[in-house]
């Protein structure tokens, strides 16, 4: 029973490093240029932006507030960079330290970033939707997803 439980925690162990070990996807940043712009949304009494710096210097920058009433509640700092073939996401909430989470999946209409060893999110999707808006999904696993759906503003 104790060898069992033991192979069990190994081959957990090893399938959490193979997912950590896999290659990122090649990717340059112009390939997320269709994130860059201003973006806002609301549910309720909030409204939250986001604010996109073009691509340039193989990184766009970004700042994003959240408000409810006529509070703000929430800021950040995000980065998007270029970094060894692929793109790096980089968030700092509220100006705390940096947290990056590094590129899982692309496609033409998406990018996918994660960060499994974070508490919340794990993971930040962006994708474009046929109605033209942005949708930035977070999450950290199945049963904590928040989605934000966003639509261009004039700057």
């Amino acid at each position: 029973m104790r060898t069992s439980a033991l192979r069990l925690a190994l081959a957990a162990l090893i399938g959490i490093e193979a997912v950590l070990a896999q290659e990122p996807p090649r990717a340059v940043i112009a390939d997320v240029a269709w994130i860059g712009g201003t973006w806002a949304g609301s549910s309720g009494a909030v409204t939250f932006e986001e604010r996109w710096t073009p691509p340039a210097g193989e990184a766009m920058l970004a700042v994003a507030r959240t408000i409810k009433g006529p509070r703000l509640v929430a800021f950040e700092f995000l980065r998007i960079i270029q970094r060894n073939g692929t793109l790096v996401y980089v968030a700092q909430p509220s100006g705390r330290p940096p947290t990056e989470f590094t590129l899982t999946a692309i496609d033409a209409e998406s990018a996918t970033f994660e960060n499994p060893a974070h508490d919340f999110p794990k993971m930040i999707r962006y994708a474009r939707r046929s109605d033209g808006s942005l949708e930035a999904r977070v999450s950290g696993g199945a049963e904590k997803v928040q989605t934000f759906v966003f639509r261009r503003q004039q700057p």
